[in-house]
């Protein structure tokens, strides 16, 4: 079978390559060109998608004896994810581009490309598995990313392979040793792939300000407002979308007499007020999402758990189609800090059932809400 494998040129998809080869497969690796992130801000270790990854992927290709193929998604990447990325933190949001660079990229133009290459199937070193077309965790709860897979559609699932599925870190390291491969140590990338430096203020800043010179329009100011429940103001804040819900650290305000730590609650884009207030008020009985993608939806009466960031705990809960891809989910224990802006993962089992975006979360004062 002729199998395209996307090489971002760490450990996980050279592997994911290698195993295709052994098993007798035609394999063409690809590797997309995603941004121009200079090198010189590139961390030492653990970066993503920068010139090193291309000469890596390079590297695995000619050493397994299989073509290898640049293809160049930078228009693309910039409008789907990296616009998306900024227009969401300005709205009050806290994107995922993960999520958002499966659900268009990888499995969507890729997989095009791939089809078009004469190829039967799309691999990815992620890890998780494809049983009968539909998505299940990894085997490994460790390093499952299930989570970030969601917006697959389920056509697409039936083209694609996840080699790594079964297996552990250690043992696909193992494997690269086997293979002579020189990404076989190659540390893991942790931050977002465009923003080597991990600062997503700076990135939104500079987005906003190339979009605003080439328009000719002034740039707003970000500064606003720190504040309690009530609204009284406690500090002010040079850019609101520095903040997240949940975050504690640099707020510059440690505490207050009253509730002691405080955390942020919500983000207030249009007056760029930042709410905080104590842990507590963090504690979601159910939220509100959109954009809502079944893989497979549900039977009744099936059980139903939630996952509103990747690693966090699954949550058993109710869901109810308020509109059209809208959904309304109750959770039986709260979740703590479900971000708008994020993603939350349904599941049955293993199974993945579908996924959405985080528009809203309540606490106790909301949760007898009619849809």
């Amino acid at each position: 079978m002729r199998i395209v494998v996307a090489m971002s040129g760490g450990v996980d998809s050279s592997v994911a390559a290698g195993l295709l080869v052994e098993a007798g497969h035609e394999v063409i690796g690809v590797h997309m060109k995603l941004h121009d992130a200079p090198a010189s801000t590139l961390a030492p270790a653990g970066h993503c998608c920068g010139l090193d990854d291309a000469l890596d992927a390079r590297s695995v290709a000619a050493r397994l004896g299989i073509p290898f193929y640049v293809l160049n998604l930078q228009e693309a990447f910039s409008k789907a994810v990296m616009a998306d990325f900024a227009n969401n933190y300005l709205a009050g949001f806290t994107p995922n581009p993960c999520v958002q660079c499966n659900g268009v990229l990888k499995f969507d133009i890729l997989l095009s490309r791939a089809r078009a290459l004469g190829a039967e199937a799309l691999a990815t070193g992620h890890y998780a598995r494809v049983i009968d077309g539909r998505l299940y965790c990894a085997t490994d709860p460790d390093k499952d990313q299930s989570y970030f897979l969601y917006p697959i559609r389920p056509d697409a699932l039936e083209r694609t392979l996840f080699p790594l599925g079964g297996m552990t870190k250690p043992e696909v390291r193992g494997h690269a040793e086997r293979m002579g491969l020189r990404t076989a140590q190659k540390p893991e990338s942790m931050e977002v792939c465009f923003i080597p430096d991990d600062d997503h203020a700076r990135f939104v800043e500079s987005h906003v300000a190339e979009r605003a010179a080439a328009s000719g329009v002034e740039v707003e100011d970000y500064a606003g407002d720190i504040v309690d429940e009530s609204g009284r103001v406690l500090g002010r804040h040079a850019a609101y979308h520095a903040f997240t819900v949940g975050q504690r650290r640099g707020l510059g305000i440690s505490s207050t007499p009253e509730v002691g730590p405080l955390y942020v609650l919500n983000i207030d884009a249009a007056s760029r007020r930042v709410t905080v207030g104590p842990n507590s008020r963090l504690a979601h009985l159910g939220l509100d999402a959109i954009g809502m993608h079944w893989i497979r939806k549900p039977e009744p009466g099936e059980p139903v758990e939630a996952r509103v960031r990747h690693r966090g705990a699954r949550l058993a809960c109710t869901v109810e189609e308020t509109a059209e891809r809208k959904v309304r989910l109750r959770f039986r224990a709260p979740a703590r800090a479900a971000s708008p802006g994020q993603a939350v993962v349904l599941y049955s089992g293993a199974e993945v059932l579908g996924g959405a975006t985080i528009r809203k979360a309540w606490t106790e004062d909301a949760a007898e809400l009619s849809p």
